[in-house]
């Protein structure tokens, strides 16, 4: 009996992964090659012969020209790692308008219903290093890249609709607070929390990521946010405000905590294996897109801060209209080349967009900028995955670390001048991104509706007990900071989070008794 489930088993192991092109690449790349696709070479371009691609025993190494190459590239292979986002999986698509939205932004890319753009998106948890997990509790960047005819379109969102902070000088902070600690170089939840309750404004974004939310399912039940509002004008040049919204086709699907880890221990790249595996087998992921609307008078009467990326925009206020789809129908060929090197930046708008106006998406547009720079090198918009495909490119940019390409021939290098060089175009309806007064973060009301109304009793549960199994371990002082702070976000869940810590049932907290909690 137990030979025949045994058999059984290597049946079903070996069906999957005949069906699994992430599993299977490199077998159909030799089923598709026939043969070696070539003649070794040195990066020189010099032909390699057999024995000094083989052995280099009883003979001079320096003079082994495949031996230095090769020893000395390997010392290179890494750059720099981005410092949040480090992990990711990623893949190419299409975006396809569906619904004309020009009367709001005039924007090419929206030109017609049934226009295609090229896209490009990343996905990625926060916190996780290059080799950590993809089913950690944390955000997920969710950014898209659109290859428009005006140049490069990037929206470098989240899985969460809101952010933790609504002033970017705390940003370092942040991203210190979550990775680990300098002595122990362990992760530390004493950071965390410190930085959570002297932040409460990073609640709101923290109880989705401790609740059902906060572990999604693979990338293709995922949906993505652009965190900030963005200002758009259309053709007539009238302003408006917008927020985007992706939301899988496929639903939103999510890991319990449980079944997190136990995918972590067998599977740490579950996220980007799956991502590949249904792109190579058909099953194109695709998300509908829509952005909430508002007017400049919308904004004057909203009664809070529209700009504010901690908080979100009410949809019974704003309802979503739908502007498209995207879809990816295209893996990587390489993904050092295509998804490693892929650069995105909110500084990346195109006539149209002209960004939002708040503090923060300010600072992005340095922060994205400087990485970029550390990491790829001054000409990283000339790294084929990040080239503006749609348009000739007609910048001053000259010389640096490659690539350069042709490195703009033999034009002026310099502006402006008299010698037929590029120049810029004028823009009659020009209007410049508005200025805001952004006072300081508040969003406990928006925090303690997320509880209430967006939130059945046993989401509720389950948050508190994942709230437990970061907080249990932390000091004290920081465990009745942060009772009281959510405690002002509801007492319920304030009562809940104390009780729990006092019992300490940190691990085992399951199905707190509902009875104290208000449902009107």
């Amino acid at each position: 009996m137990l030979r025949c489930s045994v058999l059984v088993l290597c049946m079903v192991v070996a069906a999957k992964l005949q069906n699994d092109p992430a599993g299977q690449q490199i077998l159909l790349f030799k089923e598709k090659t026939k043969g070696p696709i070539g003649v070794m070479t040195t990066s020189a371009g010099a032909p390699i012969e057999y024995k000094d691609a083989r052995v280099t025993l009883n003979s001079k190494l320096i003079f082994n020209e495949y031996f230095m190459d090769s020893l000395t590239h390997l010392n290179r292979e890494r750059i720099p790692e981005r410092v949040v986002h480090a992990k990711a999986g990623g893949a190419f698509g299409y975006f396809e308008v569906t619904h004309d939205v020009t009367s709001i932004c005039k924007a090419k890319l929206f030109a017609t219903v049934g226009k295609r753009t090229p896209v490009a998106a990343r996905f990625s948890p926060v916190v996780q290093e290059r080799g950590g997990i993809d089913t950690s509790r944390d955000a997920r960047g969710f950014a898209v890249k659109f290859y428009t005819e005006e140049g490069n379109f990037d929206i470098v969102g989240l899985s969460t609709p809101m952010f933790v902070i609504k002033d970017p000088l705390l940003f370092p902070t942040f991203v210190r607070a979550q990775k680990r600690n300098p002595a122990t170089n362990l992760f530390d939840s004493n950071t965390l929390w410190d930085f959570l309750t002297l932040q409460p404004e990073s609640l709101h974004m923290f109880l989705l990521i401790f609740g059902d939310r906060g572990i999604p399912d693979g990338y293709r039940y995922m949906p993505g946010f652009s965190i900030h509002t963005f200002e758009v004008l259309n053709e007539p040049g009238e302003k408006s405000f917008v927020r985007f919204h992706f939301t899988p086709t496929a639903g939103i699907k999510n890991l319990r905590s449980e079944e997190a880890r136990k995918i972590a221990a067998v599977d740490p790249d579950y996220a980007t294996r799956d991502l590949y595996r249904a792109i190579g087998n058909g099953n194109f992921p695709s998300w509908k897109v829509s952005i909430q609307v508002l007017s400049l008078n919308d904004v004057k009467n909203a009664g809070f801060d529209v700009f504010d990326v901690t908080k979100v925009l009410p949809l019974d206020d704003y309802p979503l209209i739908p502007v498209g789809i995207f879809v990816l129908n295209k893996n990587p060929v390489n993904y050092f080349a295509e998804i490693e090197q892929l650069a995105f930046s909110p500084a990346n708008l195109v006539p149209g967009i002209l960004g939002g106006p708040d503090k923060l998406f300010e600072a992005r547009r340095l922060a994205y900028r400087d990485a970029e720079y550390y990491r790829l090198g001054a000409n990283f918009n000339k790294i084929p995955v990040n080239c503006p495909i749609q348009v000739k490119l007609m910048d001053y940019n000259r010389d640096g670390k490659p690539p350069v390409k042709d490195n703009g021939k033999d034009t002026p290098n310099y502006y402006p001048n008299s010698f037929n060089g590029a120049e810029p175009y004028h823009d009659e309806k020009r209007t410049e991104l508005i200025e805001i007064f952004q006072d300081e973060p508040n969003n406990f009301q928006q925090a303690t509706e997320l509880y209430v109304n967006e939130m059945t009793s046993d989401e509720r549960s389950r948050l508190v007990q994942n709230i437990l199994y970061s907080l249990g371990p932390v000091a004290k002082f920081l465990q009745d900071r942060a009772v009281k702070l959510l405690t002002i976000i509801h007492p319920d869940l304030g009562n809940r989070i104390a009780e729990g810590l006092a019992a300490n049932r940190t691990n085992y907290y399951k199905n707190y008794d509902d009875r104290l909690f208000n449902y009107n």
